[in-house]
C-alpha cells in the first residue's frame, strides 16, 4: 500500500512514468492505469476535435486514441467534400470515441456539445481549398475560417472549465517570400495573405489573438506548414500526382514547378499538436515545419522514382493567380520551448504515403462515388 501511494505521488507530480510507477506498485500497467482512473490520479479527459473527418484531425483523432487510453474524443464535422468519415472506421469501434454532424458556424448546435463537458478543444474545421478560394466566391471561406472561428472562442469564453483552445492555421497568412531569401518567417512576422483562404485564416488568426488579450480566453494559435500524409483528400498535390502517375497519366506542374513548400509529415504535426494541447501558452503563437523545403518539380520526380515512372509524365499548366512562390518558416520556438522536432525526413515518409494509398484503393474509390462535384481531381 505505501508503494502504490509513493508511485501515486509521484505520476502526480510528474517525476516518474506509468510504466515506472507500474514497477515500482509491483503490478501490471494495464492493473495500475485501472487503479489510478479510479482514484484520480489519472484524470479522464474530453477533447473536442472540430474539423477531425477531415485530413489532418482524422490523424489527429487516430493519434489520441492511441497514445492516450484515458482520453475521450467528441468529433465535431459538417461533412463537407473534404470531411470523411471513412478516415475513422476503426476509431469507431472505440467506446471513447463519437462523432456529432455540426457546422463551427451554428452557435446552438455547439452548445450542445459544449455542455456534454469538454476539458480541451482543438480547430481543424477550414475551408481549405486554395483554387476554389480564388476561382470562386469566398464566401464559404470567410464563414467558416473567420465566423466559425469566433463561434467557437465565444463557446470556449462561456465555459471557463476549458483550459485550452488549439486553433490550427497555416504558414499562408505570412504570405510569400523569394527563392533567394534566406530570412524564415517567425511567430511575430506581420500577415500579408496574397488569396482569399490565407486572409481568411489570418482573419481567424487574429480573432483569436483579441480573445486572449480581452478576455483570457486559453486559446493557442498554430501555422504549419503544407502536410501530406493517409487521409489527404486526393484534390491535393501529392495525392493527386500519385494516382495520375497510378494511371500513367502526367503529373499537372503550376508555371515551372518552381513553387517551393515546407512539407511535413502529418504525424509528425500531430504530436506538435499534442504537445501545444497539453503544455503550449494561451496566447501564444507556434509555428510548426520540418525545414525541409521542396519545389512541385521535386515533389513530382520523387514520385517518379518511387513509382518507377518516366520523366515524360509531367506536364506544365498555366499558372493559377495568387499562387506564392515560396513559403519558409522557422520552428525554432517548439523546438527550444519543448524539445519538439519532426521525427519523419520527406524520402522516407513520402515511401510510407506512397504505399498507403497503394494499399487503399478502395478509400479513393469511396471519396469518388460520394463526391461526385470533385471526382476530377482524383
Amino acid at each position: 500500500m505505501e508503494t502504490y501511494a509513493l508511485a501515486s505521488r509521484l505520476y502526480r507530480e510528474g517525476n516518474i512514468t506509468l510504466e515506472e510507477a507500474a514497477f515500482m506498485a509491483s503490478t501490471t500497467l494495464q492493473d495500475l492505469e485501472a487503479r489510478f482512473l479510479q482514484d484520480g490520479t489519472i484524470a479522464r479527459k474530453r477533447v473536442l476535435v472540430c474539423g477531425g473527418a477531415g485530413f489532418i484531425g482524422s490523424n489527429f483523432i487516430h493519434y489520441m486514441l492511441e497514445k492516450y487510453p484515458h482520453y475521450e474524443i467528441l468529433n465535431y464535422d459538417k461533412l463537407t467534400y473534404a470531411g470523411n468519415l471513412e478516415n475513422l472506421r476503426n476509431a469507431e469501434r472505440d467506446p471513447r470515441y463519437s462523432f456529432t454532424l455540426g457546422d463551427i458556424a451554428d452557435e446552438e448546435k455547439l452548445e450542445e456539445v459544449a455542455s456534454m463537458g469538454v476539458d480541451m478543444v482543438i480547430n481543424f474545421a477550414a475551408e481549405t481549398h486554395v483554387g476554389r478560394s480564388v476561382m470562386f466566391r469566398a464566401d464559404e471561406f470567410v464563414r467558416t475560417n473567420v465566423l466559425g472561428t469566433h463561434t467557437l472562442l465565444e463557446m470556449v469564453k462561456r465555459h471557463p472549465e476549458i483550459t485550452r483552445f488549439v486553433h490550427v492555421s497555416t504558414d499562408e497568412v505570412y504570405g510569400s517570400v523569394s527563392l533567394e531569401d534566406t530570412n524564415k518567417f517567425v511567430e511575430d512576422s506581420p500577415f500579408a495573405p496574397n488569396v482569399p483562404y490565407a486572409a481568411a485564416k489570418a482573419g481567424g488568426d487574429l480573432l483569436a489573438r483579441s480573445y486572449f488579450q480581452s478576455y483570457g480566453t486559453p486559446v493557442i494559435v498554430t501555422h504549419c506548414s503544407n502536410n501530406y500524409g493517409p487521409y489527404q483528400h486526393p484534390e491535393k498535390f501529392i495525392p493527386n500526382s500519385l494516382f495520375r502517375l497510378l494511371r500513367d497519366q502526367p503529373i499537372m506542374l503550376h508555371g515551372a514547378g518552381q513553387h517551393v513548400r515546407d512539407w511535413i509529415f502529418v504525424s509528425d504535426h500531430c504530436e506538435a499538436l499534442d504537445t501545444l494541447l497539453h503544455q503550449g501558452t494561451p496566447g501564444e503563437v507556434y509555428n510548426v515545419g520540418a525545414d525541409q523545403e521542396l519545389s512541385t518539380a521535386q515533389i513530382a520526380n520523387l514520385l517518379l522514382n518511387v513509382l518507377g515512372k518516366p520523366q515524360d509524365l509531367i506536364t506544365y499548366v498555366p499558372d493559377r493567380p495568387g499562387n506564392d512562390l515560396r513559403y519558409s518558416i522557422s520552428a525554432e520556438k517548439m523546438e527550444r520551448e519543448f524539445g519538439w522536432a519532426p521525427r519523419h525526413t520527406f524520402e522516407d515518409a513520402l515511401v510510407r504515403t506512397v504505399h498507403w494509398y497503394e494499399n487503399n484503393i478502395d478509400w479513393v474509390s469511396t471519396i469518388k462515388e460520394k463526391d461526385q462535384d470533385h471526382a476530377k481531381y482524383i
